[in-house]
């Protein structure tokens, strides 16, 4: 199995100060960070895990699904059993309509690699209950295949589904037994659609050491321990400049081009990229590889937050030259890393003073109103005792409250007839398990200016997002704002609701 030495940041020439900054920098900028690996002269300089996450967390990789998709393909060709010139109805004669259009036709597994398909939007998202893979051959084309780049997922959802149809195998395992050397994780999995066929596109769900040891056989050209698991041309194909992305691009990262399933970057780099700040990305000039997951979703130029950081806050100081460490210096600087890593979490939101009046709601059950509204109840329950606060009401910043494992909160409420609570911390994060979905989550809760009450949740699981609430108490009412920033799930999360407190509560 693949491993990797581990070397101080001085060692390979970069400063732990520079990794320091780019962490503040994305605190100050509101990124959520999940976790943050860095190496460099194929020497493991950074391993980092944002609390809760931690080494053994699974995590959904979203796009970077279509990188090992890519390199599924290229196994396949080094195996003689497709051409990337050949049609891609060839393989799939029992998905297409009784009259092909002449444009899906004519469409070749190399055009699906390079987004340059006949489709302009993936065809699944159209209705996801019909088969994913027969949507790509039935819907109707918006231009002939090879001409322009157009982002579709139904593309390699559909290349997916051919290597398990030519493998008999699920993808990831079929990946798993020819990139043996590189020790994949047994626990990582791809989410399957309703037919049983691997998400192709975004299904991944891993380690971000997982994604380091792919990042390090692409960077070596499919050469490890002396071994070319595929071939070399086909890497270098495969992160070349073999389109345009620049009418359709939405920031300066991802409008340099595009490879077969992998986004040519800035700085000569290219970058397996997935939706939310799950991100590869290699510098060969620099010979550095940075694996980043986070959660951007909503957040408006996140994912080139995390691109800036690192440009800015780490490159430009790389020295040629490394450091020549004493005894003491290793020590000092040992210890410098670890703080900096020990001290990584998902920053809790920070509260204002306590209205006056809060006491009054606490423990408060109200009747949802809303018509149609699956909800029937809500309650909100904050134990100020197991929280220490300052003379202005805020979190006191001290052991107790990064240490003790009672709930700081919950809120409670009743959906179809179930009871079901958000546990949230103040000042600090509290973990469980989300309601409905029963997905990891870690929440805080704040005070806002105005007087309502914010709980934010952090879902970080096989699918990952956040769920918003936002509570506006009046003398026996509340009214209710839900949001949720996530692809396909917590849809009862969204919208308004208006309650009133039961009499004599």
């Amino acid at each position: 199995m693949l491993t990797f030495e581990k070397a101080l940041p001085e060692e390979t020439g970069i400063p732990i100060d520079c990794i320091s900054h780019f962490v503040d920098r994305l605190y100050k900028r509101g990124i959520p960070m999940h976790s943050l690996l860095l190496m460099h002269k194929d020497k493991l300089i950074f391993e980092g895990y944002y609390k809760p996450c931690s080494e053994a967390s699974l995590h959904r990789m979203f796009s970077i699904s279509k990188s090992f998709t890519s390199i599924a393909i290229g196994l396949l060709v080094d195996e003689g059993k497709i051409n990337l010139d050949d049609p891609i109805i060839k393989y799939f004669p029992e998905k297409l309509p009784e009259k092909v259009h002449p444009w899906i036709a004519s469409m070749t597994i190399r055009n699906m690699l390079m987004m340059r398909t006949c489709h302009a939007s993936t065809t699944y998202k159209l209705n996801m209950q019909s088969d994913w893979v027969e949507s790509f051959f039935t819907t109707p084309p918006t231009h002939p295949a090879g001409t322009v780049f157009h982002y579709d997922t139904s593309s390699a959802h559909t290349l997916c589904a051919l290597v398990e149809k030519l493998t008999g195998m699920d993808m990831l395992s079929y990946i798993k037994k020819k990139l043996s050397i590189l020790g994949l994780s047994q626990d990582s999995y791809m989410l399957k659609d309703p037919f049983g066929v691997s998400i192709g596109g975004s299904g991944l769900v891993a380690h971000s050491s997982d994604l380091l040891r792919f990042g390090y056989f692409i960077a070596h050209r499919g050469m490890v321990e002396g071994k070319q698991l595929i071939s070399p041309e086909y890497i270098d194909m495969a992160v070349s400049k073999l389109t345009e992305t620049t009418v359709t691009a939405p920031n300066i990262s991802e409008a340099q081009g595009y490879g077969l399933q992998f986004w040519r970057g800035e700085k000569n780099g290219y970058t397996c990229y997935g939706m939310g700040g799950q991100l590869i990305i290699f510098l060969p000039d620099y010979e550095l590889i940075c694996v980043t997951t986070a959660d951007t979703q909503g957040i408006g130029g996140g994912n080139q937050q995390i691109y800036d950081a690192l440009y800015e806050e780490i490159l430009p100081y790389i020295n040629t030259t490394p450091l020549t460490l004493t005894d003491e210096l290793t020590d000092r600087l040992s210890k410098r890393l670890q703080e900096l890593q020990s001290s990584l979490q998902i920053e809790p939101l920070a509260t204002a003073p306590i209205p006056a009046d809060a006491a009054r709601i606490n423990g408060k059950t109200f009747k949802v109103l809303t018509k149609n509204s699956d909800f029937e109840s809500f309650c909100l329950n904050y134990d100020t005792s197991v929280i220490n606060f300052s003379e202005d009401g805020r979190v006191a910043d001290n052991e107790n409250n990064i240490n003790n494992t009672k709930p700081s909160g919950t809120l409670s409420f009743i959906y179809k007839g179930e009871n079901y609570s958000v546990y949230f911390g103040t000042g600090c994060m509290k973990t469980g398990k989300f309601p409905i979905n029963g997905l990891n989550y870690c929440a805080s809760a704040a005070w806002l200016s105005d007087g309502t009450f914010y709980i934010k949740a952090h879902i970080i699981d096989s699918y990952v997002g956040s769920v918003h609430f936002q509570l506006s108490f009046g003398e026996d009412d509340l009214t209710i704002f839900m949001r949720k920033k996530e692809e396909s799930l917590f849809k009862e999360f969204e919208g308004h609701l208006y309650c009133k407190s039961f009499s004599g509560n």
